[in-house]
């Protein structure tokens, strides 16, 4: 009785499972691609019966050119070839004759007869040079003329025309032969098997149709489950029903989507953890930097008046008590951008008014050269652009070299596919350029082109936090190599960030 129970579920599991059904499908899609193997079944009959009716013809056009043409007279006259065309027209089944016979004088001599209007200028030109060619006779080629044949389609209907030449100087013959018998039988064929392979397609659809219901439907929601997690939806499952294939898959998918939303959570929890620590740790620093920062610049004051041998180290201390400061600023600015708590400032901004202001704040008049028009007007977060500005002017001046020139002008919204606005902002340095391996890392946190010098000036984070604020506000940042030399880097926002293109 175990043993029955046993067999009848894996018979109840064969025939229910997902290959079976596939098989199924498959074995329609192959039934229609049977079906529509009548479309070559018909390419193959009309060879077929276009040879069969070419070979009789021209078969028998040779025997009567043999037995008949090549009886005249050496020199025959017009009422000779028109009777042997007519005998041979007669006899044939079913085409007209032409003879052709140059005369002493050089004029052409014409036999005809046949069921339809049959001359020489029917006859392609390209057949009569072939049947007119003169072959050398050798072990291979024994006979100087040959016959020739082409299909044509005068008037729209179709013929079969082939000519051949009696060897010694006899007369030169064509016939004619209609096709029109064999087109309509082919049509009624043509149209037989459209009707057939049309009721084929439609029956097959219905039952691809009904296959489908079954065995795609458990797929598309697998599909939909798949994609909602890949929304971030970790916590999509799917019910499972039955024990073919899919139900495994399903089962698989399920366990595969806990595992996924564990370790999900896990890392955001580290993540966020990690965020905590750098913000944390960036404002408890704040304190003492800002006690720091006061000594160092009573010690700057004082040091002219300190002794030259301690002039130096407090040099040192001020400047990396500095870098220290910057360093810590741009920490936790980044940890806003990660945490999402960034926020803009809107307002509208003479964009020529702030870069200037951005430039003397930093003392930069003498090395920079401004190219920009007044009344650029753009609505944007305007402390976040005079960072942008900062760093890009500054890396510019550190590593390019003066003068650094910045324009600033308003794209034509006709240049855009969207037909937006933009304003675009250009700094362009005097410098050799940056190496084309270094232009893809150029905006990475904390990169350095070069492994030989692990520290610098800066933090390493200007770039980056620059195009986190031209993000922000809708915009990106590029950096390119310029013709003349000398890097440059691109900086494009919207000119009404108010319509949405912030954050």
């Amino acid at each position: 009785m175990i043993r029955a129970a046993a067999e009848s579920l894996l018979a109840r599991r064969r025939w229910t499972s997902l290959r079976l059904r596939l098989l199924l499908v498959f074995a329609l899609v192959a039934l229609t691609a049977a079906v529509s193997a009548s479309g070559i079944a018909y390419w193959l009959n009309r060879e077929a019966v276009l040879t069969r009716t070419q070979d009789a013809a021209l078969g028998d056009f040779r025997q009567e050119m043999q037995n008949r043409a090549a009886a005249l007279p050496a020199d025959p006259s017009q009422e000779e070839l028109q009777r042997t065309a007519e005998l041979m027209a007669g006899s044939s089944p079913g085409y007209s004759v032409l003879l052709v016979r140059e005369g002493k004088d050089g004029r052409k001599i014409f036999g005809t007869a046949g069921t339809d209007s049959f001359g020489l200028d029917d006859v392609p030109k390209s057949l009569q040079q072939a049947v007119d060619d003169r072959q050398k006779t050798t072990s291979a080629n024994s006979a100087e003329y040959h016959m020739y044949w082409q299909r044509t389609k005068p008037r729209g209907n179709p013929y079969l025309v082939g000519g051949t030449r009696i060897v010694g100087g006899g007369p030169t013959g064509y016939m004619y032969k209609s096709l029109a018998q064999e087109r309509d039988d082919l049509n009624a064929l043509a149209w037989s098997l459209c009707i057939a392979t049309g009721l084929a397609l439609l029956g097959s659809a219905l039952l691809a149709q009904a296959a489908a219901r079954t065995v795609l439907k458990p797929v598309q929601r697998l599909g939909d489950a798949a994609r909602k997690l890949g929304e971030g939806e970790l916590d999509t499952r799917l019910e499972v029903s039955g024990t073919d294939e899919l139900a495994d898959l399903s089962h698989t998918f399920n366990k595969t989507a806990e595992a996924l939303e564990k370790k999900v959570a896990d890392m955001s929890a580290r993540e966020e953890s990690s965020r905590r620590f750098v913000a944390d740790m960036s404002h408890e620093l704040r304190t003492p930097l800002t006690a720091l920062t006061a000594v160092a610049e009573i010690l700057e004051e004082e040091a002219d008046t300190l002794d030259p041998m301690i002039a130096p180290a407090v040099g040192l201390v001020v400047s990396e008590t500095r870098r220290l400061n910057e360093l810590v600023e741009n920490l936790m600015e980044v940890t806003r951008f990660d945490a999402g708590t960034a926020r803009l400032v809107l307002d509208d901004v003479d964009v020529a008014d702030q870069v200037t202001a951005c430039i003397d704040a930093r003392a930069w008049l003498d090395a920079v050269e401004l190219d920009a028009e007044r009344g650029i007007v753009a609505r944007l977060d305007p402390r976040r652009l005079d960072v942008i500005l900062a760093n890009l002017i500054g890396n510019a001046l550190k590593h390019g070299g003066s003068p650094v020139r910045v324009s600033v002008r308003v794209s034509d919204p006709a240049e855009d596919a969207e037909g937006v606005s933009w304003l675009v902002i250009e700094v362009k340095d005097n410098g050799p350029g940056i190496p084309e391996e270094v232009l893809p890392h150029v905006f990475d946190r904390f990169y350095k082109a070069s492994a030989s010098r692990p520290r610098s000036d800066g933090s390493g984070l200007g770039l980056s936090i620059a195009v986190e604020n031209a993000h922000i506000q809708g915009g990106e940042i590029t950096a390119a190599n310029g013709d003349g030399g000398g890097a440059v880097f691109t900086l494009k926002l919207p000119v009404d960030l108010g319509g949405g293109a912030g954050g």
